[in-house]
Protein backbone atom coordinates (compact mmCIF):
# COMPACT_ATOMS: atom_id res chain seq x y z
CA UNK A 1 0.00 0.00 0.00
CA UNK A 2 1.59 3.52 -1.04
CA UNK A 3 -0.09 6.46 1.21
CA UNK A 4 -0.10 10.15 -0.37
CA UNK A 5 -0.95 12.94 2.15
CA UNK A 6 -2.55 16.10 0.62
CA UNK A 7 -4.41 13.49 -2.16
CA UNK A 8 -6.64 16.84 -2.98
CA UNK A 9 -4.11 18.99 -3.78
CA UNK A 10 -2.08 19.57 -7.37
CA UNK A 11 0.67 17.48 -7.01
CA UNK A 12 -1.50 14.90 -4.68
CA UNK A 13 -3.61 14.81 -8.02
CA UNK A 14 -0.90 13.85 -10.38
CA UNK A 15 0.89 11.36 -7.85
CA UNK A 16 -2.63 9.42 -7.49
CA UNK A 17 -2.88 9.00 -10.95
CA UNK A 18 0.40 7.87 -12.15
CA UNK A 19 0.59 5.62 -9.36
CA UNK A 20 -2.80 3.87 -10.09
CA UNK A 21 -1.98 3.64 -14.05
CA UNK A 22 0.77 1.75 -12.98
CA UNK A 23 -1.38 -0.81 -10.81
CA UNK A 24 -0.43 0.17 -7.84
CA UNK A 25 -2.67 0.12 -4.75
CA UNK A 26 -3.23 3.80 -3.23
CA UNK A 27 -4.54 4.60 0.20
CA UNK A 28 -4.67 9.04 -0.13
CA UNK A 29 -5.42 11.09 3.13
CA UNK A 30 -7.64 14.05 2.86
CA UNK A 31 -8.60 17.03 5.15
CA UNK A 32 -10.62 19.90 4.10
CA UNK A 33 -12.23 18.60 -0.08
CA UNK A 34 -13.19 15.37 -0.08
CA UNK A 35 -11.76 12.94 -2.55
CA UNK A 36 -14.02 9.98 -4.56
CA UNK A 37 -13.05 6.39 -3.79
CA UNK A 38 -12.24 4.56 -6.83
CA UNK A 39 -10.40 1.12 -8.50
CA UNK A 40 -7.10 0.63 -6.76
CA UNK A 41 -7.64 3.91 -4.59
CA UNK A 42 -8.75 3.88 -1.05
CA UNK A 43 -9.72 7.65 0.75
CA UNK A 44 -9.44 8.08 4.34
CA UNK A 45 -10.16 11.72 5.93
CA UNK A 46 -7.27 12.78 8.27
CA UNK A 47 -5.95 15.65 9.40
CA UNK A 48 -1.90 15.33 9.42
CA UNK A 49 -2.08 16.84 13.22
CA UNK A 50 -3.99 14.15 14.38
CA UNK A 51 -1.80 11.32 15.57
CA UNK A 52 -4.47 8.77 16.06
CA UNK A 53 -5.36 9.03 12.84
CA UNK A 54 -2.02 8.61 11.00
CA UNK A 55 -1.36 5.79 12.83
CA UNK A 56 -4.25 4.08 11.33
CA UNK A 57 -3.69 5.36 8.07
CA UNK A 58 -0.16 4.45 8.32
CA UNK A 59 -1.51 0.42 8.46
CA UNK A 60 0.08 -1.87 5.99
CA UNK A 61 1.77 1.26 3.96
CA UNK A 62 5.36 0.50 2.55
CA UNK A 63 6.18 3.86 1.02
CA UNK A 64 4.65 7.17 1.77
CA UNK A 65 4.69 10.90 -0.51
CA UNK A 66 4.00 13.81 2.02
CA UNK A 67 2.19 16.52 -0.33
CA UNK A 68 0.24 17.62 2.84
CA UNK A 69 0.94 21.63 3.62
CA UNK A 70 -0.06 24.71 3.84
CA UNK A 71 0.34 27.54 1.37
CA UNK A 72 0.39 31.03 2.27
CA UNK A 73 2.54 34.48 2.38
CA UNK A 74 0.61 36.09 4.50
CA UNK A 75 3.06 36.70 7.51
CA UNK A 76 -1.03 36.53 10.19
CA UNK A 77 -0.60 32.56 8.63
CA UNK A 78 2.52 31.68 10.43
CA UNK A 79 0.86 29.93 13.47
CA UNK A 80 -0.73 28.12 11.14
CA UNK A 81 2.14 27.30 8.47
CA UNK A 82 3.85 26.46 11.10
CA UNK A 83 1.41 23.83 12.80
CA UNK A 84 0.55 22.20 9.43
CA UNK A 85 4.22 22.39 8.07
CA UNK A 86 6.53 21.67 10.55
CA UNK A 87 3.98 19.76 13.55
CA UNK A 88 2.66 17.88 10.64
CA UNK A 89 5.37 16.70 9.05
CA UNK A 90 7.05 16.13 12.06
CA UNK A 91 4.12 14.02 12.72
CA UNK A 92 3.70 11.80 9.16
CA UNK A 93 8.33 11.30 9.56
CA UNK A 94 6.85 10.06 13.33
CA UNK A 95 4.47 8.12 11.98
CA UNK A 96 6.26 6.17 8.95
CA UNK A 97 9.50 5.57 11.29
CA UNK A 98 7.32 3.93 13.66
CA UNK A 99 5.02 1.71 10.78
CA UNK A 100 8.41 1.00 9.33
CA UNK A 101 7.65 2.14 6.05
CA UNK A 102 10.01 1.44 2.91
CA UNK A 103 10.80 5.16 2.05
CA UNK A 104 9.24 8.52 2.28
CA UNK A 105 9.11 10.88 -0.37
CA UNK A 106 8.76 14.41 0.91
CA UNK A 107 7.74 17.88 -1.22
CA UNK A 108 9.27 20.66 0.06
CA UNK A 109 9.52 24.07 -1.95
CA UNK A 110 12.51 26.40 -3.68
CA UNK A 111 11.24 28.48 -0.75
CA UNK A 112 12.99 26.82 1.85
CA UNK A 113 16.10 27.25 -0.54
CA UNK A 114 16.25 31.30 0.37
CA UNK A 115 15.28 32.07 -3.66
CA UNK A 116 15.63 35.45 -3.24
CA UNK A 117 20.34 35.69 -3.33
CA UNK A 118 21.58 38.32 -5.65
CA UNK A 119 22.90 37.05 -8.90
CA UNK A 120 23.90 33.74 -7.11
CA UNK A 121 22.23 30.42 -8.96
CA UNK A 122 20.20 28.22 -6.63
CA UNK A 123 21.28 25.16 -5.71
CA UNK A 124 20.15 21.73 -3.43
CA UNK A 125 23.13 23.59 -1.09
CA UNK A 126 21.44 26.39 -0.03
CA UNK A 127 19.27 26.76 3.10
CA UNK A 128 16.67 29.22 4.17
CA UNK A 129 18.47 32.19 6.03
CA UNK A 130 17.03 35.42 7.52
CA UNK A 131 19.27 37.31 4.54
CA UNK A 132 18.18 35.22 1.65
CA UNK A 133 14.48 34.51 2.25
CA UNK A 134 11.84 36.63 2.52
CA UNK A 135 8.83 34.62 3.42
CA UNK A 136 7.29 32.84 6.90
CA UNK A 137 6.02 29.88 4.17
CA UNK A 138 9.88 29.55 3.18
CA UNK A 139 10.69 29.33 6.84
CA UNK A 140 8.11 26.86 7.67
CA UNK A 141 8.64 24.81 4.79
CA UNK A 142 12.49 24.38 5.92
CA UNK A 143 12.37 23.52 9.12
CA UNK A 144 9.35 20.78 7.65
CA UNK A 145 12.47 19.36 6.07
CA UNK A 146 14.65 19.66 8.89
CA UNK A 147 11.88 16.78 10.66
CA UNK A 148 12.36 14.91 7.57
CA UNK A 149 16.55 15.40 8.23
CA UNK A 150 16.03 14.16 11.96
CA UNK A 151 13.91 11.08 10.81
CA UNK A 152 16.77 10.24 7.87
CA UNK A 153 19.15 10.44 11.05
CA UNK A 154 16.91 7.85 12.67
CA UNK A 155 16.76 5.58 10.52
CA UNK A 156 14.22 6.43 7.62
CA UNK A 157 14.85 6.49 3.81
CA UNK A 158 13.79 9.46 2.71
CA UNK A 159 13.72 11.88 -0.18
CA UNK A 160 13.41 15.69 -0.03
CA UNK A 161 12.20 17.56 -3.40
CA UNK A 162 12.08 21.09 -4.04
CA UNK A 163 9.49 22.30 -6.64
CA UNK A 164 9.61 25.53 -8.37
CA UNK A 165 6.01 27.35 -9.49
CA UNK A 166 4.44 24.12 -9.99
CA UNK A 167 2.02 24.49 -13.01
CA UNK A 168 -0.81 22.47 -13.49
CA UNK A 169 -4.55 21.96 -13.97
CA UNK A 170 -6.07 22.21 -11.22
CA UNK A 171 -8.14 24.99 -9.32
CA UNK A 172 -7.78 27.96 -10.80
CA UNK A 173 -9.28 30.05 -8.05
CA UNK A 174 -6.28 28.85 -5.70
CA UNK A 175 -2.49 27.97 -6.10
CA UNK A 176 -0.35 29.11 -8.45
CA UNK A 177 -3.30 28.09 -10.70
CA UNK A 178 -4.42 31.41 -10.29
CA UNK A 179 -2.04 32.49 -12.79
CA UNK A 180 -4.04 31.23 -15.36
CA UNK A 181 -7.10 32.70 -14.20
CA UNK A 182 -5.92 35.95 -14.12
CA UNK A 183 -4.39 35.89 -17.63
CA UNK A 184 -7.57 34.50 -18.52
CA UNK A 185 -9.46 37.37 -17.66
CA UNK A 186 -6.79 39.76 -19.17
CA UNK A 187 -5.70 40.99 -15.88
CA UNK A 188 -2.84 43.79 -17.19
CA UNK A 189 -0.20 43.57 -15.24
CA UNK A 190 3.11 41.95 -15.48
CA UNK A 191 6.25 41.72 -13.84
CA UNK A 192 10.22 41.61 -15.06
CA UNK A 193 11.02 39.03 -12.35
CA UNK A 194 12.42 35.54 -13.64
CA UNK A 195 11.78 32.15 -11.38
CA UNK A 196 11.47 28.40 -11.97
CA UNK A 197 8.65 26.73 -12.97
CA UNK A 198 7.44 23.12 -13.33
CA UNK A 199 4.65 20.92 -15.16
CA UNK A 200 3.19 19.06 -11.99
CA UNK A 201 3.04 15.85 -13.84
CA UNK A 202 7.19 16.15 -13.95
CA UNK A 203 7.02 16.67 -10.25
CA UNK A 204 4.94 13.31 -9.88
CA UNK A 205 6.62 11.47 -12.08
CA UNK A 206 10.35 12.93 -10.38
CA UNK A 207 8.66 11.66 -7.17
CA UNK A 208 7.85 8.12 -8.42
CA UNK A 209 11.42 7.65 -9.67
CA UNK A 210 13.43 8.87 -6.78
CA UNK A 211 11.30 6.36 -5.05
CA UNK A 212 12.12 3.82 -7.12
CA UNK A 213 15.81 4.23 -7.07
CA UNK A 214 18.13 3.91 -3.90
CA UNK A 215 18.76 7.63 -3.78
CA UNK A 216 18.31 8.31 -0.07
CA UNK A 217 19.08 11.33 2.19
CA UNK A 218 18.89 13.71 -0.79
CA UNK A 219 17.18 16.82 -1.66
CA UNK A 220 16.39 17.42 -5.44
CA UNK A 221 15.35 21.06 -7.20
CA UNK A 222 12.34 20.35 -9.63
CA UNK A 223 12.58 23.18 -12.38
CA UNK A 224 11.80 22.95 -16.06
CA UNK A 225 13.48 26.27 -16.71
CA UNK A 226 13.91 29.66 -15.45
CA UNK A 227 11.83 32.50 -17.24
CA UNK A 228 10.53 35.25 -16.75
CA UNK A 229 6.91 36.07 -15.44
CA UNK A 230 6.21 38.40 -18.46
CA UNK A 231 7.41 35.65 -20.86
CA UNK A 232 5.27 33.05 -19.34
CA UNK A 233 2.21 35.65 -19.36
CA UNK A 234 2.69 35.78 -23.02
CA UNK A 235 2.52 32.26 -23.91
CA UNK A 236 -0.34 31.56 -21.20
CA UNK A 237 -2.62 34.64 -23.33
CA UNK A 238 -1.57 33.32 -26.79
CA UNK A 239 -2.77 30.09 -25.85
CA UNK A 240 -5.93 31.15 -24.70
CA UNK A 241 -6.40 33.65 -27.13
CA UNK A 242 -6.67 36.32 -25.16
CA UNK A 243 -4.90 40.11 -24.44
CA UNK A 244 -0.98 39.40 -22.75
CA UNK A 245 -0.89 42.01 -19.68
CA UNK A 246 0.72 45.26 -20.88
CA UNK A 247 1.37 47.28 -18.11
CA UNK A 248 4.66 47.22 -16.35
CA UNK A 249 4.71 46.43 -12.12
CA UNK A 250 7.12 48.91 -10.74
CA UNK A 251 9.02 48.68 -7.68
CA UNK A 252 7.06 52.15 -6.30
CA UNK A 253 3.78 50.43 -7.87
CA UNK A 254 4.12 47.20 -6.05
CA UNK A 255 5.04 48.62 -3.00
CA UNK A 256 2.04 50.80 -3.02
CA UNK A 257 -0.17 47.71 -3.73
CA UNK A 258 0.77 45.24 -1.34
CA UNK A 259 0.46 47.93 1.40
CA UNK A 260 -3.46 48.75 0.16
CA UNK A 261 -3.89 44.91 0.37
CA UNK A 262 -2.66 44.73 4.05
CA UNK A 263 -5.19 47.83 5.03
CA UNK A 264 -7.83 46.16 3.50
CA UNK A 265 -6.84 42.51 4.78
CA UNK A 266 -7.73 44.27 8.13
CA UNK A 267 -11.05 45.33 7.38
CA UNK A 268 -12.49 42.55 5.30
CA UNK A 269 -10.30 39.18 7.04
CA UNK A 270 -10.09 37.86 3.38
CA UNK A 271 -6.07 37.16 2.39
CA UNK A 272 -4.39 39.80 0.71
CA UNK A 273 -4.16 39.12 -3.04
CA UNK A 274 -0.24 40.49 -2.92
CA UNK A 275 1.85 40.50 0.41
CA UNK A 276 5.30 42.60 1.00
CA UNK A 277 6.68 39.30 -0.10
CA UNK A 278 4.83 37.95 -3.20
CA UNK A 279 5.56 41.70 -4.32
CA UNK A 280 9.36 41.43 -3.77
CA UNK A 281 9.65 37.74 -5.30
CA UNK A 282 7.61 38.53 -8.34
CA UNK A 283 10.34 41.53 -8.68
CA UNK A 284 13.23 39.29 -8.19
CA UNK A 285 15.37 37.53 -10.60
CA UNK A 286 16.21 34.36 -9.76
CA UNK A 287 17.93 31.22 -11.30
CA UNK A 288 17.20 27.76 -10.29
CA UNK A 289 19.81 24.61 -10.82
CA UNK A 290 18.14 21.90 -12.22
CA UNK A 291 21.14 19.78 -12.92
CA UNK A 292 21.56 17.30 -10.03
CA UNK A 293 18.01 15.45 -10.46
CA UNK A 294 19.06 15.33 -14.51
CA UNK A 295 22.57 13.75 -13.49
CA UNK A 296 21.35 11.65 -10.66
CA UNK A 297 17.76 10.30 -12.65
CA UNK A 298 19.83 9.90 -16.73
CA UNK A 299 16.03 8.49 -17.53
CA UNK A 300 13.96 11.56 -16.80
CA UNK A 301 13.49 14.44 -18.88
CA UNK A 302 10.97 17.76 -18.46
CA UNK A 303 8.84 18.69 -20.46
CA UNK A 304 9.00 22.05 -22.71
CA UNK A 305 7.24 25.08 -20.52
CA UNK A 306 5.72 26.08 -23.72
CA UNK A 307 4.11 22.20 -24.54
CA UNK A 308 2.98 22.07 -20.47
CA UNK A 309 1.38 25.28 -20.95
CA UNK A 310 -0.23 24.87 -24.12
CA UNK A 311 -1.33 21.50 -22.86
CA UNK A 312 -2.82 23.10 -19.44
CA UNK A 313 -4.39 25.86 -21.00
CA UNK A 314 -6.44 23.37 -23.43
CA UNK A 315 -7.56 21.58 -20.05
CA UNK A 316 -8.70 24.90 -18.43
CA UNK A 317 -10.61 25.94 -21.29
CA UNK A 318 -12.41 22.20 -22.06
CA UNK A 319 -13.45 22.37 -18.28
CA UNK A 320 -14.94 26.07 -18.90
CA UNK A 321 -16.70 25.13 -21.89
CA UNK A 322 -18.13 22.54 -19.64
CA UNK A 323 -19.71 25.29 -17.24
CA UNK A 324 -16.61 26.81 -14.87
CA UNK A 325 -18.09 29.84 -13.47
Amino acid sequence: MILVTGGAGLVGKSLIRQLRAAGNPVRAIFNHTPIAAMHNLETMHCNILDVAGLEEAMQDVTEVYHCAAKVSFNPKAKKELFKVNIEGTANIVNAAIDAGVRKFVHVSSVAALGRIRNGQVVTEKMNWTEETSNSVYGQSKYLGEMEVWRGIAEGLQAVVVNPSIILGPGDWESGSSKIFKSVYDEFPWYTDGTTGFVDVDDVARAMIMLMQSSINAERFILSAENRKYSDVFRQIAASFGKKAPHKKVTPVIAAIVWRWEALKSRFTGKEPLVTRETAQTAMANVQFDNTKLLTQLPGFAYTPLNDSISNICKDFEKETAAGRK
